[in-house]
């Protein structure tokens, strides 16, 4: 008699296990699950076998070959679609007419005596034997009700509750007469329960069913994976272990190293030339696979690691299963019930909580938290999405490859036919990925709008005018071998997290829609954008008085794209100005901290010596801007904040302006002497945008060079606030430094303090509790506001192990001391 073992399941219950590996060959005791069953067969005289395979179909093959290994003989017979249980057995049916024959899964576990059932098939001369089992919860199976003779009175597959009226279930293991084709339609999918066996009930067939004694498990889930090793390792089923017991309990394969040190507790499983250091620890109903290394003080209980994995000194798994090829790294915690796929990489000190599913090739990076599963990103801590974008080091995490793929994923969140706009700044690597990026969006069905090299508020803007989205390529600040892919939506915004997290599904799983040759999307290159940008500009922003004020300023490009739109503004504007780096230089796309204070003190010397009213310094693509006053001195970006404020709220004297919370109270004075009020918002660029766009908003700012002018755009725009800020001088006849003097002196101190991932959320607890009853702002992370108005603010980085504190007082000692006294609070905290 022949054999059918059916190995053709994607297994997606058992993701992402069975993402890089058919559920077939997942190892139970460092053996696959169909082998375990290929041996059963063998043993009961099923040396001949076909296999019926779909779903990585290769893997199959080039595991098992021809079965010479296991003495047996092996065929297979492939099915180009998935064709059901009875289809896929039809599908071999060349191989299988001429006798009865035995149809097993290959991926239940099990030691039932085949040789009784075949022997219970000839006895009662059926066409089919159904191999029946007792479970006591048969929810997940077919019931099956037989009368005393054993024929089949009635199936029901995967009832409710409601309709249980056994606990006697369908294996899936069936002994068959060739007779049994005639009622399977080839080339369709057929299944054995639902369709042929009520038909041969119908006709009174005879169909029998065998209650087997025994081990069965249908690994079907990760809880069952998990169990099914655990009874293997107990004896609870009659398989072979590949191996030696060296105490009880304890199996130990060819070529393992086991240090006489390591903590042995069993029933478990150490794989061939596996390597546990001294100081391990692993305890019962774990499994190790081959080559494993197992560094000091780790700690495994109740975990499957499958081969060639790495367990990093002082980790901790409990019930885990870790794939084939992972790194994890030193101290990371792995909690029970989550599964690691293939070749991913858990960095230090991280940890992936219960029931997570982190999927192949994944990196969950040095201590994060991991709550939720890592399906689309390579990146465990935070989003594919950062603070700007999709962001990385150009050409190592930001391939072409990758452009491409984000490219068409995006292009799949919207419409056939929709028109993206993108733009650029002025880097080789910038131009290079965008060029990649537009081939995806038009492969994708997507029309584009190429505005190539442009100031990011440009490129906000000119999407805003009917595109549905865009996409815009630049160097990341202060990072010269990094880039961000920023996208936008239709109105030249940040995606919402809610078009994030779409993006990112279809981004996981690579589900890209391609247009049909006749679908490819245009690309046109549209005229006049600068011209566009600056008339809007001038419509929107007041500018009268200018023209008559006489003003002289001075103007530093820093050779960005900020340069492209100045000469047709400042000629519209009709002021006196002098422009200086206004080329472009593709070796200095971004500039760092040293290099924008260098460029400072320059564009200072020259508005003192020029006798300019003050200068502007914009950033490579145009989107903040710092100041020099008329006598060439700096104002910082903190203090340029308020004085802009000032010069606004005067104006205006209704409305509100929109604030991070880690800006200094001294601007609520300010806004309140003018009548203005101010909404605090977290420190997130998105909710100061969000509340820049609303009604009745009238300023915007970060303190850090971001002004948002509401009346024109409600994202940053250096081009678009440096005219607001000319007309405001023009029409108010006071000079900068007489602004500035006006406004109290602030006394805000930063400080950052090295925190690890694992005590993040302890620390905000222990400075909730040390603030008592002082009154505590949680608007973002925790500002806790003395008695006296000092006030400190403790906020945790999303994506660095740091935490941020900020303090303010009525001077710098009492800001000092308030600075060193949360700190304090932090550090217990950490320790």
């Amino acid at each position: 008699m022949k054999a059918v073992v059916m190995a053709g399941g994607e297994g997606t219950r058992l993701r992402p296990m069975t993402s890089s590996m058919p559920k077939p060959l997942l190892p139970v005791a460092n053996r696959p699950i169909m082998e375990h069953v290929l041996r059963l067969l063998k043993r009961h005289g099923l040396n001949e076998t076909v296999v019926t395979v779909q779903f990585l179909a290769s893997l199959v093959k080039n595991y098992f070959g021809d079965g010479e290994e296991l003495g047996m003989e092996l065929t297979y017979a492939n099915e180009e679609k998935p064709l059901g249980t009875a289809g896929s057995v039809k599908n071999a049916e060349e191989a299988l007419k001429d006798d009865a024959f035995l149809v097993i899964s290959g991926d239940a576990l099990t030691d039932f005596d085949l040789t009784e059932l075949i022997n219970f098939h000839k006895e009662k001369g059926a066409l089919v034997t159904v191999c029946l089992t007792r479970v006591p919860n048969p929810l997940e199976f077919g019931i099956t009700i037989v009368d005393e003779e054993g024929k089949v009175e009635r199936f029901l597959e995967k009832p409710t509750w409601g309709q249980v009226f056994s606990d006697t279930v369908n294996t899936g293991i069936y002994v068959m007469e060739p007779e049994v084709f005639d009622y399977v339609e080839p080339d369709v999918p057929v299944d054995w329960s639902g369709d042929v066996f009520p038909q041969l009930m119908k006709e009174g067939k005879p169909i029998y069913g065998y209650v087997a004694e025994g081990y069965w498990e249908d690994v079907g889930t990760h809880e069952s994976y998990v169990k099914a090793q655990a009874d293997v390792l107990e004896g609870k089923v009659d398989v072979d272990i590949d191996g030696f017991e060296i105490s009880a309990g304890v199996w130990v394969a060819e070529g393992a190293e086991v240090h006489p040190d390591a903590v042995l507790r069993g029933p478990l499983y150490i794989g061939d030339y596996a390597k546990v250091e001294a100081g391990a620890e692993i305890r019962e109903h774990t499994v190790v696979g081959s080559n494993v290394v197992v560094k000091s003080g780790a700690f495994l209980h109740k975990s499957v690691v499958h081969d060639n994995v790495y367990v990093g000194p002082h980790s901790n798994l409990r019930g885990c299963v870790v794939g084939k090829n992972t790194d994890i790294m030193r101290a990371a915690r792995i909690e029970d019930g989550a599964v690691i796929g293939d070749e991913c990489l858990i960095g230090e000190e991280s940890i992936v909580q219960g029931n997570v599913r982190v999927y192949p090739f994944k990196t969950i990076e040095a201590g994060a938290f991991v709550n939720t599963s890592v399906i689309w990103e390579s990146r465990g801590q935070a989003h594919l999405f950062g603070a700007r974008g999709v962001s990385g080091i150009l050409n190592v995490e930001i391939t072409p490859e990758l452009a491409v793929r984000l490219a068409g994923a995006y292009a799949t969140t919207l419409k056939k036919g929709s028109t993206v706009t993108t733009a650029r700044d002025h880097s080789r690597g910038a131009r290079a990925l965008k060029r990649a990026v537009i081939s995806a969006l038009q492969a994708s069905a997507i029309d584009v709008r190429d505005l190539e090299n442009v100031p990011l508020p440009v490129a906000r803007q000119q999407t805003a005018r009917g595109s549905a989205g865009g996409i815009m390529i630049r160097t990341t600040p202060g990072v010269q071998d990094s880039v961000d892919i920023m996208f936008f939506d239709g109105q030249g915004a940040d995606l919402s997290q809610g078009s994030q997290r779409k993006l990112d599904r279809v981004f996981a799983r690579q589900e890209y829609r391609r247009a049909f040759p006749g679908e490819i999307g245009d690309l046109h290159f549209p005229a006049s954008v600068f011209d566009s940008y600056t008339g809007s500009l001038l419509r929107n922003v007041d500018i009268t008085g200018i023209a008559d004020s006489g003003l002289k300023v001075v103007v530093d490009a820093s050779n960005g794209s900020a340069g492209l739109v100045l000469p047709s503004l400042l000629g519209k504007l009709g002021v006196d100005s002098l422009t200086i780096n206004p080329g472009l230089d593709e070796s200095r796309p971004t500039e760092t901290a040293d290099m924008r204070r260098s460029g400072m003190v320059r564009l200072g010397e020259i508005v003192a010596s020029s006798g300019a009213a003050f200068g502007v310094r914009f950033d490579p693509v145009g989107e903040r801007l710092s100041l020099v006053d008329e006598k060439g001195r700096i104002i910082e970006d903190d203090r340029a904040l308020l004085v802009m404020l000032d010069l606004v709220a005067a104006e205006r004297r209704s409305g509100r302006v929109a604030l991070p919370v880690t800006t200094t109270r001294i601007a609520e004075q300010v806004a309140a002497y003018h009548g203005t009020q101010v909404e605090w918002t977290t420190t997130s660029p998105d909710d100061l945008t969000r509340v820049g766009g609303e009604e009745g908003t009238i300023f915007g700012g970060d303190g850090k060079g971001g002004f948002i002018v509401p009346e024109f755009s409600s994202v940053y725009d250096a081009t678009a606030a440096f005219v607001r800020l000319i007309g405001l001088v023009a029409r108010t006849q006071l000079t900068l430094s007489q602004i500035d003097a006006r406004i109290p002196r602030a006394h805000v101190l930063k400080r950052d303090l090295a925190t690890p991932w694992a005590v993040k959320g302890l620390v905000m607890r222990r400075v909730v509790e040390a603030a008592g009853d002082r009154f505590v702002d949680t608007t973002d992370g925790v500002r806790v506001v003395e008695t006296d108005g000092r006030w400190v603010m403790v906020l945790p980085d999303p994506a660095e192990a740091v935490t941020h504190l900020w303090a303010e007082g009525p001077d710098d000692a009492s800001a000092q001391a308030l600075l060193d006294e949360w700190s304090a609070v932090v550090d217990s905290a950490g320790r």
